[in-house]
């Protein structure tokens, strides 16, 4: 008889690389384009990948 197995995936983990590179990215447009509205895009992008990242990990935690 066969034992069940479980299947697991880095799928979160890959994610959450994803999500932190963008947000190292809007990060450095917002010290690149200061004081421009560039830097105001450059932060909203940061937060915004940011809190995704987190989300992100959460939904995916099995």
């Amino acid at each position: 008889m066969a034992a069940p197995t479980e299947t697991t995936t880095d799928r979160g983990v890959g994610l959450a690389l994803l999500l932190g590179t963008l947000t190292v990215l809007g990060a450095l447009l917002m010290f690149t384009g200061a004081p421009d509205i560039g830097a105001a895009w450059g932060f909203a992008g940061a937060v915004t990948f940011g809190v995704l990242a987190v989300v992100g990990i959460h939904l995916d935690w099995d």
